[in-house]
């Protein structure tokens, strides 16, 4: 906790967005899993991380430098400004600039001061969007604005106390979200990116009050859709005319207020999701969601100049510099890609880990190799560079359902025969692959690998990065978590007996054989301890282990 008193100074604001950044990165992938509006491109975790990046890089200065809270909140604002990416970046980078604005001069800021920032931020993020939606980040953070204005009303209230009061009320106006966007109800999902906002208000809540708030979030979560139910690329839903195939972003320079104008009735006229926010000092950040993403950049040309020209195909995931290359006018993805021959089917794995790799090398497989995060588009790439017509993919849960989906309906366009089958892990994929023969009927050898799969129950083990509430209870850094599936089922101090709890969870229901990849930062001796436990309490089962190397999990198990 910093020293901040009444007030909150240029250093204070400086470490805010520093560990605001911090806690961003370690839930992104959370955010992004949530994110359902205005497209399930989950990404918002990602934008928001990348956004204030920016931010924290443009501060710039010693740690200690003599910075006033004006100074860090323009630089903030500002870095924002430059590097803001998809919906929710450029609302964050708004925001900030209503922020900078309202502290403009101010040495530091006392909490009516913080009330009117946030009341500042709330009214430029509504100006500056054509369509707020309720249910989103927007009513999320008028919520902390009213909640601000309310707790300094009273004189002796404290920069502490409007804190704490903005950042309950946007906790409590986040839990009310599903309840505003039926798309969020029907996914069973709070805002994505008003989680992210709670995030940095909670982090500044830490440094006024020297503690962060651990909320417990009540979300019920629908099951994902089958990944072949479908073709489709949002949720499996069919298209209809509201539904954007791209995201346009780019900053427009050396342009009258009166052009912005036009520009915002344009891009309203092309999509939906309009955002033109300015830097204030003559720039303009615009965003939008629509069909045709060069008359989208031929309307910011009529403004004025145009810089940072991002275009991101939904279906993809993926921008105009490799993977979905978008010439004016033309709204197909157009990449380099090798006919498909008619030869032998081929199975196509993606996998985690040298050794994980060797296994299934060894075992038939084409393999995707990925020991960090992905898109779609790689696996679109890996798909078409196979020479053969009918190819079999193993996700091995890689990557969210609609991605999934939406690589297949791509590379089905292509004369190829696609099919995905439903392995959520490594193990799973192992299993299929034991029973694959490419002597059969193609359905008939997707229908025999996909039901071997689904016969495996798998686990993994993990240490835990952070406080969270469970299904079995909290869990605190450092702790031993045993997973079935996607669930924590098992919390424990040491790791081994984590191991030994799953296992004889997973073993209730029974089984014959034992599968375990063992992960690449997994403690010597891990494997051989739960074997040996194995062999005591369940004498009758055969146990093979393997060296997978995998860096997401300590050791993921299967059982049959």
């Amino acid at each position: 906790m910093l020293e901040v008193g009444d007030t909150v100074g240029g250093r204070a604001l400086r470490r805010w967005a520093e560990i605001a950044l911090q806690a961003l990165e370690e839930r992104r992938h959370e955010i992004n899993t949530l994110n359902v509006f205005p497209v399930p491109d989950g990404d918002t975790g990602t934008n928001l991380v990348l956004t204030l990046q920016s931010a924290v890089e443009n501060i710039g200065g010693p740690v200690d430098g003599a910075l006033t809270a004006s100074d860090v909140s323009e630089r903030l604002a500002r870095g924002a400004f430059l590097g803001a990416r998809g919906n929710s970046g450029v609302i964050v980078a708004q925001a900030l600039r209503g922020v900078a604005d309202a502290v403009a001069g101010h040495t530091t800021i006392d909490g009516r001061g913080l009330a009117d920032a946030l009341r500042r931020a709330s009214k430029l993020v509504m100006k500056a969007l054509s369509t707020p939606e309720e249910g989103t980040i927007v009513s999320v953070l008028e919520a902390a604005a009213e909640g601000a204005e309310k707790a300094a009303r009273s004189t002796d209230t404290t920069v502490c106390d409007v804190t704490v009061a903005a950042a309950d009320a946007a906790a409590d106006a986040l839990q009310q979200t599903p309840a505003q966007l039926d798309v969020l109800a029907e996914a069973g999902v709070v805002d994505a990116g008003g989680l992210g906002l709670v995030i940095l208000l909670d982090c500044l809540v830490e440094i006024t009050t020297g503690q962060r708030p651990q909320r417990r979030l009540q979300i019920t979560r629908t099951p994902a859709p089958p990944v072949a139910a479908s073709s489709g690329d949002r949720l499996s839903a069919p298209r209809t005319e509201t539904q954007q195939d791209y995201e346009v972003m780019y900053v427009v320079e050396r342009a009258e207020p009166e052009d912005i104008d036009v520009l915002r009735v344009r891009l309203d006229a092309l999509g939906d999701s309009v955002a033109v926010v300015g830097d204030g000092a003559g720039s303009w950040s615009v965003h939008v969601h629509c069909c045709d993403p060069g008359a989208a950049v031929e309307a910011g040309l009529a403004a004025g100049s145009l810089i940072r020209i991002d275009i991101t195909c939904f279906a993809l995931g993926a921008t105009n510099d490799g993977d979905c290359a978008v010439p004016s006018h033309t709204p197909a993805a157009v990449v380099p890609r090798r006919t498909p021959a008619t030869g032998e089917r081929a199975v196509l794995a993606v996998v985690a880990g040298h050794g994980a790799r060797e296994l299934f090398e060894s075992e038939g497989a084409s393999v995707l190799h990925v020991d960090t995060d992905f898109g779609p588009g790689r696996l679109l790439d890996a798909v078409r560079a196979l020479p053969s017509g009918d190819v079999l993919v193993l996700p091995n849960g890689s990557l969210p359902a609609q991605d999934v989906v939406a690589v297949g309906a791509q590379a089905r366009s292509e004369n190829r025969n696609v099919m995905f089958l439903p392995s959520s892990s490594m193990v799973q994929g192992l299993a299929a692959l034991a029973v694959h023969d490419p002597g059969r009927a193609t359905v008939d050898d997707a229908f025999a690998m996909s039901e071997a799969a689904a016969a495996v129950r798998w686990g993994s083990l993990r240490v835990a990065r952070e406080r969270a509430l469970t299904w079995v209870g909290q869990c605190e850094p450092g702790d031993s978590l045993g997973l079935s599936g996607h669930d924590v089922v098992v919390i424990e101090h040491d790791l081994v007996a984590a191991g030994v709890a799953l296992l004889d969870k997973i073993l209730a229901a029974g089984g014959e054989l034992v599968t375990m990849l063992v992960g690449a930062d997994a403690p010597a001796g891990l494997a051989e301890q739960l074997t040996e436990h194995l062999d005591h309490r369940h004498p009758a089962l055969e146990v093979v282990v393997y060296r997978g190397g995998q860096r997401s999990d300590l050791l993921q198990l299967g059982v049959e």
